[in-house]
């Protein structure tokens, strides 16, 4: 990792509960050379709370007061999707690197706008589909690269998000389609983005999207709440390579399997299993087996999961991996290296989460189509080609370090 120190901002902080205080905060606090140095809150209560709960003296109930801080290199945006967008362009318009949860935007729109400013400005960004960090998604593409599986021909996705019925209140905005936050943004979303990372894009798809359980009750009121987005998401396609792929993400179902992604090849198959459906989150095993052997329990190396050893004693937790995604933003610059996924790869994301929907929409396949200047999917609309920008990196960003990284 470099030898200066980061300074972040972080925008939503709660003193009681929040991603921030699960995730981000523990591991930046591990981190030598990240420092939490500002933070803001819904109001000046919150702000005073979270401040001095979390030892952070500039506590602010105004984001903009945040981003102006000059000793604030790296701007965490952790609030509700539907907010990303002001903040995100707030803290590029002063200046500042950028940390954004997943999904990016409400929308692919949402998306494009953040991700072309950030390319404007030559801005360095990151946005968080942590799956891709963890050691046992590095140790599947190992596997891969050195033949495990020979030629993948197929992949197998299943999953759970929320298991039942009912939800927290935390969570009740998720069941407004609206919001941007549901089944399909997060859980299929970051499965989706390492099954796409790993084993590269969709060429071609279809998908079904149904909502069987409309009403969902709130834990701490008993209340039940109208649900409009899908909570039964089905896609099958073949992905660039050939390989035929098939994910199907689930919730409000009693028990099932949590989380199982399987990768068939021409001489072997590798499984990859977690609790549930939230890849980013929970630990990862992987079993693997050649011809008609069994699969076995295959160990993800040392190297891999003590790439990072002051992140350690985060093993197992939420921090873990949103820990490890800080560390290789912060030595990517210096590798001359791009590890951690940017604002151009959430779009990326987002659009084939936008084909998804056209598609269960019209029910339709979808086709995508790339050229020197877009990118499209066909048939999402008939007569109609949805344009998808690429948005490349240029030769300006072997410099981005130079313009992110402390004096």
């Amino acid at each position: 990792m470099p030898d200066s120190t980061l300074g972040v901002g972080i925008v939503g902080v709660s003193p009681v509960r929040g991603w921030a205080a699960a995730a981000h905060i523990p591991a930046l606090r591990v981190l030598p050379n990240y420092e939490i140095r500002a933070l803001s809150a819904h109001n000046p209560e919150s702000a005073r709370a979270a401040g001095e709960l979390f030892e952070v003296a500039a506590a602010f109930s105004d984001h903009q007061q945040l981003v102006a801080q000059p000793d604030v290199d790296v701007v965490a945006v952790t609030v509700k999707v539907p907010h990303h967008r002001e903040l995100v362009a707030a803290a590029l318009d002063a200046g500042k690197a950028v940390y954004c949860e997943w999904p990016l935007g409400s929308d692919l729109d949402d998306a494009r706008a953040m991700a072309a400013l950030a390319a404007e400005q030559t801005a360095p960004t990151v946005v968080g589909l942590q799956a891709r960090q963890a050691p046992a998604i590095e140790f599947v593409v190992e596997l891969l690269r050195d033949g495990y599986v020979g030629e993948v021909l197929s992949t197998t996705m299943v999953g759970l998000s929320v298991p039942g019925d009912v939800v927290v209140q935390a969570n009740a905005y998720m069941l407004d389609k609206t919001n941007g936050a549901n089944l399909l943004t997060i859980a299929i979303g970051h499965s989706l983005d390492t099954l796409n990372y790993v084993l590269g894009e969709f060429a071609e798809l279809s998908a079904v999207a149904d909502l069987r359980r409309p009403l969902i009750t709130i834990k701490e009121t008993g209340q039940q709440i109208v649900k409009t987005a899908a909570d039964q998401i089905a896609v099958i396609g073949t992905l660039t390579s050939g390989a035929t792929a098939s994910i199907h993400i689930r919730e409000a179902v009693a028990g099932g399997t949590g989380f199982l992604w399987e990768i068939n090849g021409t001489n072997g198959t590798l499984r990859i299993a977690a609790a549930a459906a939230q890849p980013q989150i929970f630990p990862l095993t992987v079993t693997g087996a050649h011809g008609r052997n069994e699969p076995t329990p295959l160990a993800v190396p040392a190297a891999l999961m003590h790439k990072w050893p002051t992140l350690s004693s985060l093993e197992g937790t939420p921090a873990y991996n949103v820990g490890r995604a800080y560390a290789a933003f912060a030595a990517d610059p210096d590798n001359g290296a791009h590890t951690v996924p940017d604002f151009a790869d959430a779009v990326r994301r987002h659009e084939v989460i936008a084909a998804i929907e056209n598609s269960a929409a019209i029910g339709k396949r979808v086709k995508g189509r790339t050229t020197a200047s877009h990118r499209s999917w066909v048939g999402a609309i008939p007569g109609v080609d949805l344009p998808v920008e690429v948005l490349t990196r240029t030769a300006d960003a072997d410099a981005r370090a130079d313009r992110w990284k402390p004096g």
